[in-house]
């Protein structure tokens, strides 16, 4: 049996066990140790089955998940959303669409200190959403731009979905975040030029508001010191290079905690919510990295990589060409499938592929990022508008599809972007390199 069978025999495998509502984890695993019990024996299969989370849970890098997840619950309950938006939206409030301008300003700072993308959404939803309609916002443009918010979490650094893909690729976690930096930047852009054609060309829905007074402008600013405070510390101790990854999730989480308990925001009851949450998400994570890990073992034991390689080293298409063939093929599954899981499940075949290609898996990670920011607003899954929904029941699904449909065009531009000219997410890390 050839290889490309193999691996075609092992999806089908994989993708009937998450179908009948096994977690994508323990069906990785399934997949990978019986896959590599009938190649190898079922001897060695259960060797690497002992041997893989053994080495996962003495990661130093994973070791990052908990902590920035731990962050993140800490500062929601600190209640720095709220501050963020607060103190954008007095600044910004009184332009025609400065609510939607102030929503993803806020909500790529406070993305830079939550560890979920879905979390962030939600929490800019309690936000900003009522704000927004108070003020004669339409509903489609509120949730359009929350939702595109949302997205940004996992292209700014520190994200669980970078962490991942370094895991899994073993890739350096920092290389992947010095890269992201251009890109989230990029990103940031995109989305306030799509929110400023759409108020441009359909002005009534964001009404212009009266401006607020500066003394409570520069109250609010005083307010949201605490979280400029703790962003400055972590990019400033990351980037500089006073912290490891590793030290910068520390300090990350215990500032946040801090800053909680000043506040009065904190008590034991809250802290052991907060522990037992995250606690939850790591130990969910900790089983799909390790799943990946198994299933990869299965899918190098078959050949399968070499395979792929020798394959499309005969077809006659130039090398973008292929990318834009697996981007178009990543957007269709995740258009049915969560993203995440396609990263993880397909990175073994495609990152030999794309290496062999000439490109860097540095710049196929942010690739990966940005292809996950659209498959969370894309329909008809779209994580992060089920999110939306299920917080302002009131809201139909396709009201809310069409008001992030401006955000995708400006994904799928931005993906355009960094898959034609991979030096907008190279050059930053090659020049610190030096």
């Amino acid at each position: 049996m050839g290889p490309l069978t193999i691996a075609g025999l092992g999806l089908v495998a994989l993708f009937g066990l998450i179908l009948i509502q096994v977690p994508i984890g323990f069906s990785m695993i399934i997949v990978g140790v019986v896959g590599y019990a009938l190649q190898a024996g079922w001897g060695p299969a259960f060797t690497i089955l002992a041997s893989e989370p053994s080495g996962l849970l003495a990661s130093v890098d994973l070791a990052t998940v908990p902590l920035f997840l731990l962050m993140g619950t800490f500062a929601t309950a600190a209640g720095f959303s709220a501050d963020i938006y607060n103190a954008a939206a007095s600044f910004l409030g009184h332009r025609r669409g400065g609510l939607a301008y102030a929503t993803i300003g806020g909500c790529a700072a406070f993305g830079a200190v939550c560890g979920s993308s879905t979390a962030t959404a939600a929490t800019f939803a309690r936000a900003a959403l009522p704000e927004m309609r108070r003020r004669g916002y339409s509903d489609a443009f509120s949730t359009g731009t929350i939702a595109a918010g949302g997205t940004l979490k996992s292209l700014i650094p520190p994200s669980i979905v970078m962490i991942l893909y370094c895991i899994v690729s073993k890739t350096f976690i920092f290389d992947l975040f010095i890269a992201a930096v251009i890109p989230a930047l990029l990103a940031i852009a995109l989305n306030l030029l799509a929110i400023s054609l759409v108020v441009r060309l359909r002005p009534e829905v964001a009404p212009v508001a009266e401006p607020v007074p500066w003394p409570v402008r520069w109250a609010a600013l005083r307010r949201a010191g605490p979280v400029l405070a703790l962003l400055v510390t972590v990019f400033v101790g990351l980037y500089s290079g006073i912290f490891t990854v590793n030290e910068a999730a520390s300090v990350a989480a215990v500032l946040s905690l801090v800053f909680a308990l000043a506040r009065g925001k904190m008590n034991w009851t809250n802290v052991w919510a907060g522990m037992r949450e995250s606690a939850s998400a790591t130990a969910m994570i900790y089983v799909i990295i390790i799943g990946a890990s198994v299933f990869t073992y299965f899918i190098t034991l078959a050949r399968v990589p070499e395979a792929l390689v020798d394959l499309i080293s005969h077809l006659d298409i130039a090398p973008i060409g292929i990318v834009f063939a697996l981007l178009l093929a990543y957007l269709v599954l995740g258009a049915v499938f969560d993203e995440i899981a396609a990263m993880l499940i397909t990175l073994p075949f495609v990152l030999p592929v794309i290496e062999q290609l000439g490109y860097d898996p540095v710049w196929w990670g942010i690739i990966n990022v940005v292809v996950i920011e659209l498959g969370m607003i894309i329909p008809p899954i779209g994580i992060i508008v089920f999110v939306l929904h299920g917080m302002a029941s009131d809201i139909p699904l396709r009201t809310i599809y069409r008001g992030v449909m401006p955000f995708i065009a400006a994904d799928l531009l931005l993906l355009v972007l960094l898959a034609s000219f991979p030096a907008i997410a190279l050059w930053l890390p090659a020049l610190m390199r030096g």
